[in-house]
């Protein structure tokens, strides 16, 4: 380890290994014990507490380093794994202040506060297979289940472990479909409300499920079961409680210097991103999840609050902020090319999949919540108006190619009143059904990657609530099992045929709309394609059937429904097409495309049809 490079960098804010460095990190010298360092340039003397001082009856005063300005260190013979420390630091004033180590690999289960030392090499790997084979998916399906760890299922009055997902989780994304799964933020973090989002250790793993090697085994398994592993990280803000970063060793060292730029709107403090020591610190706590726990992917939330002052646009853009990420997209890319980087950002601010050479800010995919906004305030919108909101459902391929978009319905989607996505749609009980059926087949046959908040698969009704399971006994009700059914099936469809993904973001063969124009009976058709086959959707959004619906087609041939939502068997009308259907010349020189296709189009149906290409579209 070049200690020495380290700090150099760590002081130029372009640090992607200070954890190397800094915290609690066994080493022998004479014998064998923990070296403690800490960051605190603002300190007049620093104390380690914890189990090997019996706390407060003998603190160990830390040595100032005379090579490393601002840095405190001390080796501790006595200290073992496991136990439990905290830093206790005189401020210029005299004052004390317990404090967590801002690079614990552990911490002490909530409300207890102190970090604990862990030894980061005892984690082994057996995934190397997939190690090397792993992209960032551009041009491969991506189906991510995003899930709150403590809220997916309970043993009891406890949320499962990482051991008992492990055992159960894994096996339940394969039989459903998805690729990945994306994890709230696992930082250690004191509120259970704030789902992670408020985080008082960036290194640390929370505690609530497990341990360090415990989780690690979880990713390890999930990778050799063919699964990815994204997780939530928060550069925008930390926690305001005393033990964490806030006044760090007595004067602002994290957190802006001036209150109402360090203060943000969740109550919370705003990281000063303008600090390279701060830069640092949180560019390498991204590597560190990366390389320690071999994480696939990186979303980065409220990147909105990283462009503009306090995520206001009136206030302007933030230079320092992006110039921040800018740094940390390019950095973390350079050190693992292969690990997704993903923007939750509600901004039109534009290049934000660009690559930082070109002026970007350097993601490789952005959440699309202009669709998702549009498409569930369409869904939402009584039939008889829909023909006014027509271009909700087209707008979003009126931009989609200006940015590397990813298909989000998340957590955010499912809470604060809001209503699950089932419960958005209009109309009766079986109205929703029949269109949340209908609005998943759009959302999976549309460019673009997929995420889905855990509780979408099975139509929950009840909004997410941190401190509960999922209302797994739905499941005994026959509609909520069908659409669970239907929902794997859409999943396993999306990858089994590579036009539904393969050339997501080409505009010149990804996606041509059918009949963008038919308000009046709103009737949406589009196809996607490749080299192998053309795969047709068509989505009825009305309550309105047709016996004989005539559509265009991009050539002649056999067409097969694939799918149909109101199939019986997703607990449907059963009004599909179960013959393959033979497309016909319209004879029609106005028509865009020459060639038409009667089909049955039941109320709210959605279908796919399928038909392989034929050498020249001409023939």
């Amino acid at each position: 380890m070049d200690q020495e490079r380290i700090i150099h960098d760590f002081h130029e804010g372009c640090c992607t290994n200070a954890y190397d460095f800094f915290g609690a990190h066994f080493a022998y010298e004479d014998k064998e014990g923990v070296r403690f360092r800490l960051y605190a340039p603002h300190a007049k003397s620093v104390q380690i507490i914890g189990s090997f001082t019996n706390w407060d009856e003998s603190p160990i005063y830390m040595e100032k380093s005379r090579e490393y300005e601002g840095v405190w260190e001390l080796f501790v013979g006595e200290a073992k794994e496991w136990d439990s420390y905290k830093y206790r630091i005189e401020d210029k004033k005299g004052n004390y202040l317990d404090k967590s180590d801002p690079y614990a690999f552990y911490s002490e289960t909530r409300p207890s506060t102190a970090s604990k030392v862990y030894d980061i090499k005892n984690i082994k790997w057996s995934d190397k297979t997939w190690m090397n084979k792993r992209t960032k998916n551009f041009d491969k399906p991506m189906s991510i289940y995003e899930v709150y760890a403590g809220g997916w299922k309970h043993n009891g009055e406890y949320p499962y472990t990482y051991g008992m997902l492990e055992e159960n989780l894994i096996p339940y994304v394969l039989e459903n479909g998805f690729t990945h799964i994306e994890l709230m933020p696992l930082n250690e973090y004191p509120f259970d409300g704030s789902w992670g989002y408020q985080a008082s250790g960036y290194y640390s793993l929370t505690s609530r499920y497990g341990n360090p090697t415990e989780f690690a085994h979880f990713v390890n398994a999930c990778h050799k079961a063919g699964v990815g592993i994204i997780m939530d990280m928060v550069p925008v803000h930390f926690v305001k409680d005393a033990f964490g970063l806030r006044y760090f060793d007595g004067e602002p060292l994290y957190e802006y210097k001036d209150r109402s730029d360090a203060e943000s709107e969740w109550g919370t403090m705003n990281f000063d991103l303008w600090n390279e020591e701060v830069r640092s610190f949180l560019i390498s706590a991204a590597s560190f999840w990366c390389e320690i726990y071999h994480i696939d992917g990186i979303r980065i939330d409220a990147v909105s609050n990283l462009i503009y002052w306090g995520g206001n646009r009136d206030r302007g853009t933030n230079e320092g902020s992006l110039n921040f990420i800018k740094r940390f997209n390019y950095l973390i890319n350079r050190k693992f090319p292969e690990v997704m980087l993903i923007a939750e950002d509600s901004s039109d601010y534009p290049k934000v999949t660009a690559s930082t050479l070109d002026g970007g800010l350097g993601f490789d995919y952005k959440w699309d919540l202009g669709w998702m906004n549009d498409t569930l305030k369409y869904y939402s919108t009584d039939t008889i108006y829909r023909h006014w909101d027509h271009n909700k459902i087209t707008f979003s391929m009126a931009y989609f190619y200006s940015e590397r978009f990813l298909m989000p319905l998340s957590h955010d989607e499912n809470v604060h009143g809001k209503k699950t996505i089932v419960d958005r749609m209009w109309g009766s009980y079986d109205d929703k059904f029949a269109q949340v059926r209908n609005l998943y087949a759009y959302m999976f046959a549309h460019p673009g990657k997929k995420l889905n908040f855990m509780g979408n698969e099975i139509a929950s009704f009840r909004e997410f609530d941190e401190e509960k399971e999922l209302d797994w006994f739905l499941l005994s009700y026959p509609r909520h099992d069908a659409f669970l059914r239907y929902f794997a099936d859409l999943n396993k469809i999306y990858q089994n045929h590579s036009c539904l993904y393969k050339y997501d973001y080409d505009y010149t063969k990804g996606f041509k709309w059918l009949d963008a124009d038919n308000s009046e009976q709103s009737v949406f058709s589009f196809y996607r394609e490749d080299e192998k086959e053309y795969l047709v959707v068509v989505l009825n959004l009305t309550g309105q059937s047709y016996e004989n619906y005539d559509i265009y087609v991009p050539q002649k041939g056999t067409y097969t429904e694939i799918l149909n939502s109101e199939k019986d068997i997703y607990d449907g009308c059963n009004m599909c097409n179960y013959e393959p259907l033979k497309a016909w010349d319209s004879k029609n020189e106005e028509d865009k495309f020459k060639n038409k296709l009667t089909i049955r189009l039941a109320p709210f149906a959605a279908i796919y049809f399928v038909s392989k290409k034929r050498k020249s579209s001409k023939d």
